[in-house]
């Protein structure tokens, strides 16, 4: 695009809101010791009141908060650490060293976990079985006293080498007057413990039907929720992928020309104006403008687009893509965190930590939760003491352990941001760049596409389309003739028929006594002929007999082509048509918007019989043509009045207002201006295909985060009731607290699974 146009996407943009504030930087955190979604609530909060904070975005399946604002990083941390988490700064220097150490400390984290695991289960497992196989679990001689005793001392040992982050997390939580998923294990497991301890201390004060001992409880809830944590922790890691594959497109060095020698140097020492060389096979280091050299260039992994890109001199490279054929030489112009490759990533990185409100609501509930949970679990032992047979107390204790256990809702914290990692990923690799968690839930629901037509839905660039030749000459020394004479124009459609003889490689003639007649074409001399190129009106002056040719044009113009005459020494010779050509997949990619039941509305500035033109080719039933680009934007308002969720796509010329008013703006562009930085949604490629994989990622997410969160929701609903007891008067069923932890511990993983299941998604193009 070009500055003008960049100005202006950065201005309405400004305007918008769109884009962050000046002056407003952003910095990532790692958070420790985050275990639900009560405490994404509560770190948020913690955060957003430092003073300069603007916001603060937690992903709790990354674990990481991205925070915006004017503030130093260990006031952060030590807000964090107030809210009783640890907290560090990820760098920001390299995206690759920051992803390395994420994953280093998830690697060490998840050793720790299935170690913290293996050592709980050792002493659970055994008590367990041996339960089951008949043994007794109650203190009723002095031999029982003491071998339960040291059971408890084992198991005490267990709670404090395999589940301390469960009781510190609950401290923490305790000392900040809130509660989260460590407290209610804390609870259920310490609960278990002390009243075992407690029978074999002093049986006498325990009715004799009373006296059962729940350690194998206590172990088997630690081991198995450690375990659900650590399967939960190796299925997050394949959600990075798409991070990953991103970082993994720039190579680590470049080829520097400087000073007439050429040296491979690490790619964050290269610097603005550098002169690179890239030869066939190598991927383009940093973005930049060709200087010298003939290339194709693979930008499939930027933009999706399978066909490479033909570049030369003055043409545009962006760092990640694919030298294919040629050498060739260019000049850096954005390195570092500036590349094209980089800002992709950032936004990527971004979308993935935003909400949607869907998200947002699941984290409101879950704020609530945990005591609401909490006095339910008060309730049913209260109900139990009071009401429920003997022992009664063991009863009112199992009852109000496996509500605590059963409630932790992590599946319901993990719902959301998995999907968003997952989904946000999958849109990228397809050359899909969404902003942010709410333009990815509304583009889900649209009921509505405008549609730009220059740039949009045609090429946007003026093409020859037919040479009609009604002379002895052939079609190449028509245009070449025709171009030698336009050589001395600069009108646009000039500039068509000259890029056409180019392709074709063609040798322009010298040009005499040119003269360019205004509203009418041109004429001038070359090789002794005489030529006039121009409209009707201009042979008509000139006597020049079109006959059956000028009904040929009249179809040529309706089919929204500029049909133009060319006569040869008073004698008309062809007539050449020039177009803005319709892109060659946007009609099947209409179509699928239609079949979706989207309503396709397009607007242009063109004139009437183009645009009508356009719209039939285009299968588009509703157009407005002649449309200023301030008016634009009333149009999608017009839109929006009449019920529909619009959505406005446009290659941002002209379009910003009218993709600001739009509730989903998509800006069609290469990736490498600030479009990106701008749009709620950017489509790396030309296609409106793209355009369509976007809705399709987005309906799929959306499905994907709905049916986590029904699954969290009805698993805590109905588990909820039957820990307290309710099927115990009518079937005797009673929910064993071991069966709580392990449904909790791998309701999380399920979650993780569904959600890993949108990297098998594929939008199909039709």
């Amino acid at each position: 695009m070009s500055d003008a146009t960049t100005d202006q996407w950065g201005d309405s943009a400004a305007r918008t809101g769109k884009l962050q504030r000046p002056g407003s930087s952003s910095q990532t955190l790692m958070v420790e010791g985050a275990s639900c979604a009560s405490c994404v609530t509560k770190i948020e909060r913690s955060l957003t009141a430092v003073p300069g904070v603007t916001s603060a975005e937690m992903n709790f399946a990354d674990r990481t908060v991205l925070v915006t604002g004017d503030v130093a990083g260990d006031v952060l941390i030590k807000a964090v650490e107030k809210a009783g988490y640890g907290a560090k700064t990820m760098a920001d220097t390299s995206a690759e060293d920051t992803l390395e150490e994420k994953e280093l400390a998830d690697r060490l984290y998840y050793r720790r976990l299935m170690r913290d695991m293996t050592i709980a289960l050792c002493v659970g497992v055994p008590l367990m079985v041996y339960g089951l196989l008949g043994g007794e679990m109650t203190v009723k001689t002095g031999g029982e006293r003491v071998a339960w005793l040291a059971v408890g001392v084992v198991t005490l040992g267990v709670m404090i080498f395999s589940g301390r982050h469960f009781y510190t997390g609950a401290w923490h939580s305790v000392k900040s007057h809130s509660a989260n998923m460590d407290t209610l294990i804390a609870l259920g497991t310490g609960t278990a413990w002390l009243y075992s301890m407690a029978v074999v201390l002093f049986p006498a004060y325990v009715p004799e039907m009373a006296r059962h001992v729940y350690f194998e409880a206590t172990a088997m809830i630690i081991g198995l929720i450690n375990l659900g944590l650590a399967l939960e922790l190796r299925a997050r890691g394949r959600t990075s992928e798409a991070i990953r594959r991103l970082i993994g497109l720039q190579p680590k060095t470049a080829r520097v020309v400087r000073d007439g020698t050429e040296a491979d140097i690490a790619i964050e020492h290269v610097q603005r104006d550098d002169i690179v060389r890239v030869r066939p096979g190598e991927k383009i280091p940093v973005d930049g403008e060709v200087v010298q050299g003939h290339t194709a260039i693979d930008e499939s992994m930027l933009t999706g687009e399978p066909m490479p890109v033909e570049k030369t001199q003055g043409d545009e490279v962006v760092a990640g893509t694919i030298n294919k054929t040629g050498s060739i030489l260019f000049r850096a112009t954005r390195v570092g965190k500036d590349t094209a490759l980089a800002r992709i990533i950032s936004m990527v990185k971004r979308a993935q930590n935003s909400k949607p409100p869907i998200g947002r609501l699941a984290d409101i509930i879950s704020g609530y939760f945990v005591p609401v949970v909490m006095i339910i679990a008060v309730v049913s032992a209260l109900a139990w003491l009071n009401f429920g047979p003997d022992p009664a107390l063991a009863y009112a204790i199992v009852s109000a352990t496996t509500v605590l256990i059963i409630a932790c809702p992590c599946a319901l914290g993990l719902a959301t941001p998995m999907s968003v990692m997952v989904g946000v990923g999958k849109a990228a690799e397809a050359g899909v760049l969404i902003r942010n968690g709410e333009a990815l839930q509304t583009a889900s629901r649209i009921t509505a596409m405008v549609l730009d037509k220059t740039g949009t839905i045609t090429l946007g660039s003026p093409k020859v389309t037919d040479v009609i030749v009604a002379c002895d000459l052939g079609e190449e020394e028509i245009l070449r003739l025709a171009a030698s004479l336009e050589s001395g124009s600069e009108h646009p459609l000039a500039l068509a028929i000259m890029e056409s003889a180019g392709e074709r490689d063609l040798a322009l003639g010298k040009i005499e006594g040119f003269d360019a007649i205004a509203g009418h074409g041109v004429e001038g001399d070359i090789e002794g002929r005489h030529l006039l190129f121009g409209n009707d009106k201009l042979m008509a002056a000139r006597e020049v007999d079109c006959g059956e040719y000028l009904a040929v044009a009249r179809q040529l113009a309706d089919q929204a082509k500029t049909p133009m005459f060319f006569a040869i020494d008073g004698e008309l010779a062809a007539i050449i048509a020039v177009a803005d050509p319709i892109k060659e997949d946007s009609l099947s990619a209409i179509r699928r918007l239609q079949k979706n039941g989207i309503r396709v509305v397009m607007l242009t500035g063109d004139n009437h019989a183009t645009a009508k033109a356009v719209a039939e080719i285009s299968g588009i039933d509703e157009f407005f043509a002649e449309v200023l680009p301030e008016d634009k934007a009333d149009k999608v308002a017009e839109l929006q009045r009449q019920g529909e969720l619009v959505g406005m796509t446009g290659d941002g010329i002209n379009d910003a207002p009218a993709l600001a008013m739009a509730n989903v703006g998509f800006a069609i562009g290469t990736g490498t201006d600030v479009a990106i930085e701008s749009a709620d949604v950017t489509l790396m490629r030309g296609s409106l295909h793209g355009l369509a994989d976007a809705i399709a990622v987005s309906k799929a997410t959306l499905r994907n985060i709905r049916q986590n969160l029904f699954g969290a929701f009805i698993y805590n609903v109905a588990g909820i009731p039957i820990a307290a007891g309710v099927l115990y008067p009518f079937f005797g069923l009673l929910l064993n607290p071991v069966i709580a932890g392990a449904a909790m511990a791998f309701s999380s993983l399920t979650v993780v699974s569904n959600a890993n299941r949108l990297r098998l998604f594929r939008a199909e193009e039709h």
